[in-house]
């Protein structure tokens, strides 16, 4: 029987769309370190880094930690917004370096009111939006290429997403529900099993 590889996971969505949450979930089923990019980039602001600069040192941090979690055989899951190619491909490169598993899983929300005020409830870190078109703080004087609506439809309809490895999940849906999914489709390569409560009739769906 093969030994079960540890897994680097990437996950993706629209702010609002529920990643942090489902990062914490997954980093307790499987036994992972979960690298929150938001925490470190507002670190970065608390210390008096500009909005830009903050998130750049952010991005590159996160592939350090990544890589040495990895370097220590502990499953990762990297908690960030994934919109650009770039970003996608340096998970990918780093899982295949180490041979790990690599799995991209997307949070998706269709309902931008929800998105709104799932924004607007939560408490959030320096470094996040506080509503669909409320940009964090710290950003009001960035320039927007966007109007923000626009930008979240693109986010939504556009998603930056590998044409295997890929996991969809309906995260307008219970945490728990989209939780016991991903563990479907992850558990068997790394030894993880889901509960019996999972089935395939759950609104998601995974590319191979």
């Amino acid at each position: 029987m093969d030994q079960p590889r540890k897994i680097l996971i990437q996950m993706s969505g629209c702010p609002g769309s529920g990643k942090s949450t489902m990062a914490n979930l997954l980093g307790q089923s499987i036994n992972g370190v979960v690298i929150d990019h938001d925490l470190i980039r507002s670190f970065f602001l608390d210390n008096d880094v500009f909005f830009e600069q903050a998130a750049r040192l952010a991005y590159r941090f996160q592939w350090v930690l990544a890589e040495d979690m990895i370097k220590r055989e502990r499953n990762v899951i990297i908690d960030s917004t994934c919109n650009y190619d770039e970003t996608l491909n340096k998970g990918i490169l780093l899982a295949r370096k180490y041979g790990f598993n690599y799995r991209y899983v997307e949070c998706r929300v269709h309902d931008i009111e929800l998105l709104d005020r799932r924004l607007r409830n939560r408490i959030p870190l320096r470094s996040q939006r506080i509503g669909v078109s409320l940009p964090p703080t710290d950003a009001n004087d960035v320039r927007h290429n966007e109007e923000s609506q626009t930008l979240f439809k693109r986010w939504i309809e556009e998603p930056c997403r590998p044409d295997r490895d890929a996991i969809v999940v309906d995260s307008s849906t219970e945490p728990e529900q989209c939780l016991e999914y991903i563990l479907m489709q992850i558990g068997p390569s790394i030894g993880v099993q889901a509960s019996n409560s999972a089935t395939s009739n759950s609104r998601h769906h995974d590319q191979n």
